[in-house]
């Protein structure tokens, strides 16, 4: 940042009552918002119209020296610099703006912390504010919090910007941009700039693409501000001067060049397809991570770590239908408490005995043979289990009730088909019932009833009641009996009583 940038960053035009940008300026206060002021019915800024006029902000506040995240906590970054503007242009991009730590840490190559830092800064410099903030339940997934995207009142303050607030009823962050002072248009000219450029993350000094130690780096690596146009990146083997004193530069020949390096114009015709193929190391991972999603007992296991397991299949070709076709041969198990240690277990020798893609073939057949027979097994039961549930009548479960029942349906059938086993049962129970058991049997059969009846058995009792009526059943078994095992047996279908043996 020049001298005139940093004036202009730090300098307010005073308030003014006409139109015209003439007066004086007065020196900003820092940035800094509690954390009680952070919501959005709390926020003294306005909401941003668009991610490109919130990234002339981002860029003002990286540029200012406003906000010293230090001066409030003494852990995190140092400054609100490059990285913080990486992770708001990643939220620029966003609508509405309501990113998960998980997808900025994808996003940015930061660690959980870290994107967490930045956030809080960014809401510290006011240039977010919660809409609705996350939560995280016990056994449930987090929700991710909703920020609006703002622009604090010290950015229109500095640069002279005019706002109106065009609906009366309306909260004071909906008001809009009316004006910019004159003193405040060619800072706002620069910090579009920067807004239009994207901030890169800048490379690792192991990568073979990063520039030599002479060499500078690029506008975009590891800078949020561009770089001037006098800088020039100077060739290897080349002195630093851009004018050369002697004559043509001699350049080195192509066996001193750097690897990757190509002194062609023509740039490399991309493969067929534009489809990278992948190395050992790619099969492998592609490999688990296929068989992570399709076996339910690896679901959670690390990729990394079910690459090394599978690396011996992997590299000898095998695809993940083969692989199941061998895990059906071998059997899984029902109960799995370490899917990486059982997968190790399970693939133990399977390149050798599976050598030949015809053998991996006949096992990938038979595999798909029971998959399709368990699937017909099942839609079988369903079947069976809806007719069973949707017809009109559901079998007893009890087999005295289905004996009866049984018996039911056959003197029905016989009624239909003319009466005579009907009347042949008449006449015996006719005579059965002339036929009165002798003193000795009635003591023999209440002796009998009594036993039950105090072991809490009372279907003797009532199968008399109920086939030869009460009275009967009380020339048998005696008054007392009968009523005794009515009441038990009408106290059974209560919920609030229960009887025998425990």
């Amino acid at each position: 940042m020049t001298a005139v940038e940093a004036a202009a960053a730090v300098a307010m035009p005073a308030p003014r009552p006409s139109v015209d940008d003439a007066g004086t300026v007065a020196v900003l206060p820092g940035l800094f918002v509690p954390e009680a002021s952070q919501w959005l019915s709390a926020s003294s800024g306005r909401i941003a119209g668009e991610g490109y006029s919130w990234m002339q902000a981002v860029h003002w506040v990286a540029g200012s020296g406003l906000y010293q995240p230090r001066r409030h906590r003494s852990h995190g970054p140092r400054s609100f610099g490059s990285t913080t503007v990486r992770v708001a242009q990643e939220l620029a991009q966003l609508f509405p703006c309501r990113p998960g730590i998980g997808y900025l840490v994808r996003r940015t190559g930061l660690s959980e912390r870290s994107v967490e830092y930045h956030l809080a800064m960014l809401r510290e410099a006011g240039l977010l504010a919660y809409i609705v903030k996350g939560t995280r339940v016990s056994g449930g997934p987090a929700q991710a919090s909703e920020f609006a995207r703002m622009i604090p009142v010290e950015f229109d303050e500095a640069l002279g910007i005019r706002t109106v607030q065009r609906d009366v009823d309306a909260p004071a962050y909906t008001r809009a941009v009316s004006g910019i002072a004159e003193a405040g248009r060619e800072l706002m000219a620069k910090l579009a700039n920067k807004a239009a450029r994207k901030v890169r993350r800048p490379r690792s000094k192991a990568s073979p693409k990063a520039p030599a130690r002479g060499g500078c780096k690029g506008v975009d690596e590891g800078s949020a501000a561009g770089v001037s146009d006098e800088v020039r990146c100077t060739p290897m083997g080349v002195g630093t001067s851009t004018v050369p004193t002697a004559g043509t530069p001699s350049f080195p020949s192509e066996s001193k060049l750097v690897s990757g390096v190509s002194t062609s114009a023509t740039p490399k015709e991309s493969k067929a397809g534009g489809r990278r193929t992948l190395n050992a190391v790619g099969r492998r991972f592609q490999l688990a991570r296929e068989l992570v999603e399709e076996l339910d007992w690896l679901r959670g296991c690390s990729v990394p770590r079910i690459a090394w397991v599978a690396r011996t299949v992997a590299d000898a070709g095998w695809t993940v239908a083969e692989v199941r076709g061998w895990l059906h041969l071998r059997g899984e198990a029902s109960r799995v408490r370490r899917g990486s240690g059982l997968l190790a277990t399970l693939l133990a020798g399977a390149e050798t005995v599976l050598d030949t893609p015809e053998k991996r073939a006949e096992a990938t057949d038979r595999w798909r043979g029971a998959q399709e027979a368990a699937r017909r097994h099942r839609i079988e039961q369903v079947r069976a289990r809806a007719e069973r549930y949707e017809g009109d009548w559901d079998a007893p479960a009890s087999r005295a009730v289905q004996n009866q029942v049984e018996a039911a349906f056959a003197q029905v059938r016989e009624t239909v088909s003319g009466g005579r086993r009907q009347d042949q049962a008449d006449v015996a129970d006719d005579q059965a019932l002339e036929a009165e058991p002798s003193a000795q049997e009635l003591a023999e059969l209440r002796a009998v009833a009594w036993s039950q009846f105090m072991a809490g058995e009372t279907e003797l009792v009532m199968a008399a009641v109920n086939c030869m009526g009460q009275l009967a059943a009380e020339r048998i078994y005696g008054a007392e009996l009968v009523r005794s095992a009515q009441r038990i047996a009408g106290g059974a279908r209560s919920s609030l009583m229960t009887y025998g043996p425990r």
